[in-house]
């Protein structure tokens, strides 16, 4: 008590309380300017990277990047404007992020694939991916997590440490595709007629390239047909058009021409035994 006492005799409290209210609201301005620049810095590096055509998950993740740094910036010269010592607040900093790091290990390693996948850029918004066992179109790319949306129209959000951690298969990524369809005939057709059959159909598809050329052939004698590869190559955005248009006209056609589309079967033979 008396060293309070002494302390309350020899200082100045409203001075005291007016220097702090002073540094306090120095403070909280430095914080809202801050946090104005790092909108402004956000929104400029954004702008610019659109004009120069950079791809919109890069663009989205460098201006979040800045922003934050920024902000960080002004948090400490926020702190350090209300007397607390930034190297002593850094300390405190770095001790709470190692406690909240080892709490928050998950998300932490969603973080790191989310900035490989950012970096590296395996697929990109809207392309159509099998990735960590999730088939779909990606909407977005965040840093802990991917959006994305599958033929069916559901929202999948899955963890950015499973898309990278496993192998991710963008059917986007090229502009042309193989389609590959096995195509079955009887062993009784001519499977020259069945092979002009198909021929033409590809032929006739004005969605199936020219180049590469299309390849027919044989490719198994099974139990109960013979069974025809058929590979044209297309667009990347007209598989699956091509894939049923194809096989619909094919069995039409075949029909047309008197080949016989077999289904399994079993023959079973009955041996009057004598007695």
């Amino acid at each position: 008590m008396d060293a309070i006492n002494d302390f309350l005799s020899n200082s100045n409290i409203v001075e005291i309380l007016t220097n702090g209210a002073i540094n306090l609201v120095i403070a909280l301005a430095i914080f809202v300017i801050g946090k104005w620049i790092a909108k402004r810095v956000q929104n400029t590096l954004e702008s610019l990277l659109r004009k120069r055509k950079v791809d919109d998950v890069l663009v989205d993740f460098l201006g979040t990047i800045a922003s934050t740094l920024i902000i960080i910036v002004a948090v400490i010269a926020a702190v350090d404007q209300m007397g607390i010592p930034a190297t002593s607040f850094m300390a405190v900093i770095g001790a709470a992020g190692l406690a909240i790091g080892l709490a928050l290990k998950d998300s932490l390693s969603n973080f790191a694939s989310g900035v490989m996948l950012v970096l590296f850029r395996p697929f990109t918004k809207g392309d159509f991916v099998d990735a960590g066992g999730i088939v779909g179109t990606v909407d977005e790319i965040h840093l802990v997590s991917t959006i994305l949306t599958t033929p069916d129209n559901k929202q999948i959000i899955v963890p950015n440490a499973l898309m990278y951690g496993s192998a991710i298969t963008n059917y986007s990524a090229k502009d042309t595709r193989r389609v590959d369809m096995a195509i079955g005939v009887g062993y009784d057709d001519d499977l020259k007629v069945a092979a002009s059959v198909l021929k033409k159909v590809c032929n006739d598809h004005p969605k199936i390239l020219a180049e590469p050329a299309t390849k027919i052939f044989i490719n198994n004698l099974g139990d109960s047909s013979v069974d025809f590869v058929v590979r044209p190559w297309v667009k990347s955005e007209d598989y699956w058009d091509v894939l049923a248009a194809v096989l619909e006209t094919a069995k039409v056609e075949l029909e047309a021409a008197g080949c016989n589309i077999p289904y399994p079967q079993t023959d079973v033979h009955l041996h009057q035994a004598s007695s």
